[in-house]
């Protein structure tokens, strides 16, 4: 074999492992993000979750709230969940409604 095709075989195998490096690597990158997101969501869902028990705890009294801003944030979501329960009375109404 030549020195030429010794060197381009040489670069080509060094080109092959740098891209099955940066595949491994960029999959690896590609697993954390989705188990990030994942995580993420999970994290919304619980947040949520604790909202709505906490909303209902203080609605029910059993938790005391001295705090103006929680207050209006719970005033907030019952106008907003009674808002939601008419949408959906009147889609209902709509949806019955013959043309």
């Amino acid at each position: 074999m030549s020195t030429e095709q010794t060197d381009w075989k040489a670069k080509f195998n060094e080109l092959l492992d740098t891209c099955q490096s940066e595949l491994k690597k960029t999959t690896q990158i590609g697993k954390k993000m989705l188990s990030a997101s994942q995580s993420t969501a999970e994290l919304n869902d619980i947040y949520k979750e604790l909202g709505m028990r906490f909303k209902e705890a203080i609605e029910k009294g059993r938790v005391s709230n001295d705090d103006s801003e929680i207050a209006e944030l719970v005033a907030n979501a019952s106008k907003l969940e009674s808002d939601l329960e008419g949408f959906e009375s009147d889609v209902r109404s709509l949806k019955k409604k013959k043309s």
